[in-house]
């Protein structure tokens, strides 16, 4: 099973500061047929303006992961991190038994990130934090893994859910097979450009889902970007 789902079915949310995008049921929108695929619960794609953000707020029994596309977002939680993570890095939180932190955009240019929130392998994780630089930015015409809980994968992020995060560059007519299971699901989603995902066409800020096959076979139309998220299909997986 292959799903396209076009950007304007997303749901979008203007706060003024703030406009996000919702791949999933979150805050004010709520679709009972789109809480979730496999353990990947949150996908939101945000843009924040300058000198603005989230106030100190709680979350918990969440892999929070969040990666940079433009900017750079200013984090404090209450386990005592403080940190800047800047474009081409990837942080992730356990929230596990609860955390309270901000995210905020120092700057006065606009802050371009991605926020996906995972539920965990295990409840009452205790809290935890990690960030890392990974140059997916500037990688050419290779899947480059961002976050695992999958352990064959080395110097990626890791997290607590049978998952992985890649993202690509592809240059015009480039292509790449990704193998998967039956067993599980992906989700595909365009950053820039044109693509052709096992034949069918998708342009920038499509998803795609799938299930149910054996690989995905994508082929830039132009020079475009995207983000794969390979996920477990089974709810005992996650």
């Amino acid at each position: 099973m292959i799903k396209i789902i076009p950007a304007a079915e997303r749901h979008h949310a203007s706060h003024g500061w703030l406009n996000s995008y919702f791949l999933f049921s979150f805050a004010d929108y709520y679709a009972h047929d789109n809480l979730q695929w496999g353990p990947l619960r949150v996908f939101n794609d945000d843009y924040i303006s300058g000198k603005s953000g989230f106030p100190e707020h709680p979350h918990s029994e969440m892999e929070i992961v969040t990666i940079v596309l433009e900017g750079a977002v200013a984090h404090q939680d209450s386990m005592g991190n403080k940190a800047l993570v800047k474009a081409g890095e990837v942080q992730r939180m356990t929230t596990g038994t609860g955390v309270k932190h901000s995210e905020t955009n120092e700057s006065d240019e606009e802050l371009h990130l991605y926020q996906l929130w995972f539920l965990p392998n295990k409840k009452g994780l205790t809290p935890s934090y990690e960030q890392k630089t990974i140059d997916f930015l500037k990688e050419k015409n290779e899947l480059i893994p961002l976050v695992s809980g999958q352990k064959v994968l080395e110097d990626v992020v890791f997290i607590n859910s049978n998952s992985t995060i890649y993202y690509a560059n592809l240059e015009d007519g480039k292509e790449i097979d990704f193998k998967t299971f039956p067993i599980r699901k992906g989700l595909l989603y365009v950053t820039s450009g044109e693509l052709f995902v096992n034949g069918m066409q998708v342009q920038k800020n499509d998803q795609v889902r799938s299930a149910d096959v054996d690989a995905i076979r994508i082929k830039a139309a132009g020079d475009s970007s995207f983000i794969l998220i390979d996920l477990p299909g089974s709810e005992a997986n996650y």
